[in-house]
């Protein structure tokens, strides 16, 4: 509300004692301002950066509504975060566009399971083709406890036991890169399943680029001893991979991931983590950030 005009003895307005009229008034407005109070004043709040999920695209009508049901989860898990999507191919919307349409800061978080090529240079350079946004690109979803336990989740659903006996085992399916980092991750993730199934045997195999396929993993646990074989895959979403692989199986096939509720808090762990890293940090430190999954 507007302060009152001070009222001012008329001798003050003589044109002579104009001293004394500034006096005046710095002293009324002096007081006027001694009542004023501020309750809780705080700057406004900068908007958190969007978490741009990248899925890599399939033509299986089946993958689109797939990654749009798991973006709903974290929306439900984070309300109020904006939270997009972009397809590296194949799919609309396609990354750069969704980059296009931005301002602000970003995260892009990866809705891929190891560091093959895609992660490593297809999204920075696609960062550094929007020199418009502020952004990161966050580590892939594997591997992590939440994926073993979103991967365990699917396994028990497709009829895996949840007591295995000695003879089962499980091949866990990625898509597959030439990059070393991307089968390191994935092996490492097929061991934290194994501990999630209390140690039933869990090996790597890939649909491409990389060895053993599904096939020569189930013939390799067969030369075992394992004659009750079940198949993880490493996929959000259906598409040509993960359908080639589940045909592969000689038992249970597990689903995509999709929206289990555990990978929903994995996109969040990660752009979490993404936040929490300095600019430049290695992915080391990176991955030690720990924040409430």
């Amino acid at each position: 509300m507007t302060a009152p005009i001070p009222h001012l003895p008329s001798a003050s307005l003589d044109p002579l004692g104009t001293g004394g009229l500034a006096a005046e008034i710095t002293a009324q407005l002096s007081t006027q301002l001694r009542r004023v109070r501020l309750h809780g004043f705080r700057a406004p709040k900068a908007p958190a950066p969007t978490l741009v999920a990248v899925a890599h695209g399939s033509r299986d009508p089946r993958a689109l509504p797939t990654v749009r049901a798991l973006l709903d989860r974290v929306r439900a898990l984070r309300p109020g975060l904006d939270v997009r999507l972009g397809h590296i191919e194949l799919n609309r919307p396609l990354l750069a566009d969704t980059l296009d349409g931005l301002r602000g800061g970003a995260v892009l978080v990866p809705l891929l399971f190891g560091r093959g090529h895609h992660v490593t240079h297809d999204l920075p350079a696609a960062l550094r083709g929007a020199p418009h946004l502020t952004g990161r690109v966050a580590e892939p979803l594997g591997p992590h406890s939440l994926l073993a336990e979103a991967l365990h989740g699917r396994l028990l659903t497709a009829g895996f036991p949840e007591a295995p006996c000695p003879r089962t085992a499980v091949v866990l399916a990625a898509a597959g890169s030439r990059a070393p980092r991307s089968a390191q991750d994935t092996e490492r993730t097929a061991r934290l399943l194994s501990d999630r199934l209390g140690g039933t045997p869990v090996l790597p195999a890939y649909a491409s680029a990389a060895a053993p396929t599904v096939p020569d993993a189930v013939r390799a646990l067969r030369d075992r001893g394992h004659d009750r074989i079940a198949v993880a895959g490493c996929f959000t979403a259906p598409g040509r991979f993960a359908t080639q692989c589940a045909a592969a199986a000689p038992g249970p096939a597990a689903e995509p991931l999709g929206d289990h509720p555990a990978l929903a808090r994995l996109v969040l762990h990660r752009y979490d983590q993404a936040l929490l890293a300095p600019t430049g940090c290695d992915p080391e430190a990176r991955r030690a950030a720990t924040v409430a999954v």
